[in-house]
């Protein structure tokens, strides 16, 4: 397979795989309110993480030992997919009469097998490459960029299109989703590893439990739990930004606005953000070191959660782009260089694991109890208010989210010890 060939094939793939996400991840809260659930938005944000806790695991071990890794790519976007079409069928037939318990069970099921499909990629990605005589390591994070660019592109597409208020935005995601189950048949085959004649193995290894012996280590033990701190901020933007604009049309002088009308252009500014900051991370972890870095991360979600609290659309819109600027140091500073930490602090025998328990504590347990905790404050607010007074609880909402990232960088600066970088162990 040429060089181009195998880089388009990766690139095609990766678009897609996120451009699914993007149609709905920073919209479907502005939907939620739209048809009341707006108390139930931290649910539908935490289902994903409470997924991500067990079935990546398990699909990942079905990709390793039984069918290859693009089969179940594709198998498990086919499900994702139809599941997702049928919810978005479901509340578009519905209208304002949707009811909570098929709308999240429908979605439930897409992100059960959706949420695999992000490590899958990866596998399928470095799979493509060494076969065609690239280096993953050097190539992929060039091609990863065009993930991020779908996901751009879909926030746009469903702002334009009406979809961002409405179920359409679930339509569009499994329809991507069905594309790329059938693409993904068309995949270089990955090959798959059966165990040797007479290789024990306990269930710890197969789940990769054995990287909570990680915990025996204090240094190690502190990371994991600012980990899970800093996940729980992870999702409460993508969950509450877009109702928040939205609720701006409740005042006169905000309801024409361009925040307002057009919310998932403002909050895809994060998104560019984010691409910009991956270029960003190797020159700073060169010039400050590891531990400044997560703690600009730590500190850039204060920035991120207070921007909002003090901005409006109007003269304050500036405000909501100084937000989306530093989204890109709040999420990325902390993801790259925590799992940078994770590979040279760990040996190899275990390395794998201990990368998948650092997405556990933050994208899993982390994202899901931050997410219910979130809508807990937002409800606390927010509740029964209208107006400029539902605006002022917002406001408070962002304030304490805000304060709660900045005693989490104030604890981690105290408790955690500047690590010595470590040579890879073998």
């Amino acid at each position: 397979m040429k060089s181009k060939n195998v880089k388009f094939s990766i690139i095609l793939m990766l678009f897609l795989e996120f451009a699914a996400w993007g149609a709905y991840l920073t919209s479907q809260g502005r939907y939620l309110g739209n048809i009341g659930m707006g108390s139930l938005i931290g649910w539908f944000f935490s289902v994903q993480g409470f997924v991500s806790i067990f079935m990546p695991a398990l699909i990942g071990i079905i990709a390793d030992k039984y069918i290859p890794a693009q089969k179940v790519l594709g198998y498990c976007h086919a499900l994702a997919g139809i599941s997702m079409v049928a919810a978005g069928v479901y509340g578009v037939q519905a209208g304002e009469a949707v009811q909570f318990a098929p709308l999240f069970a429908l979605y439930t099921f897409s992100v059960a097998f959706f949420m695999p499909t992000i490590a899958l990629t990866n596998t399928v990605s470095y799979n493509i490459l060494a076969k065609g005589g690239e280096d993953p390591v050097t190539v992929f994070p060039k091609l990863r960029v065009f993930g991020t660019i779908g996901f751009i592109i879909m926030m746009l597409v469903s702002n334009w299109t009406g979809f961002q208020d409405n179920a359409c935005q679930y339509i569009l995601s499994g329809g991507i989703s069905l594309i790329l189950a059938i693409y993904s048949f068309t995949l270089p085959n990955c090959e798959i590893t059966k165990a040797a004649a007479g290789e024990k193995t306990n269930l710890a290894e197969i789940l990769g439990l054995k990287a909570f012996t990680l915990f025996k280590d204090s240094k190690m033990a502190i990371f994991f739990i600012f980990s899970f701190l800093l996940g729980a901020a992870l999702q409460v933007s993508n969950g509450f930004a877009n109702t928040f604009l939205a609720n701006f049309g409740g005042i006169p002088e905000y309801a024409n606005s361009f925040a307002v009308k057009n919310s998932n252009v403002i909050l895809s500014i994060s998104q560019v953000s984010e691409t910009l900051c991956i270029l960003l991370i190797p020159f700073f972890l060169k010039k400050f070191g590891i531990k400044v870095v997560m703690l600009m991360a730590m500190f850039a979600w204060t920035l991120r959660f207070g921007f909002f609290g003090l901005g409006n659309p109007n003269g304050g819109a500036w405000l909501f782009i100084l937000s989306m600027i530093v989204y890109g140091v709040a999420f990325d500073f902390f993801n790259i260089s925590g799992s940078l930490f994770v590979e040279q602090n760990t040996s190899k025998e275990i390395r794998g694991s201990a990368q998948g328990l650092f997405m556990l504590m933050t994208n899993g347990l982390g994202a899901s109890i931050g997410s219910l905790a979130a809508q807990a404050v937002v409800t606390a607010c927010t509740g029964g208010l209208q107006g400029t007074e539902l605006m002022t609880g917002w406001s408070h909402a962002w304030y304490i989210f805000a304060a709660y990232a900045f005693v989490v960088g104030v604890l981690f600066m105290i408790l955690f010890k500047n690590p010595q970088k470590k040579q890879a162990k073998a």
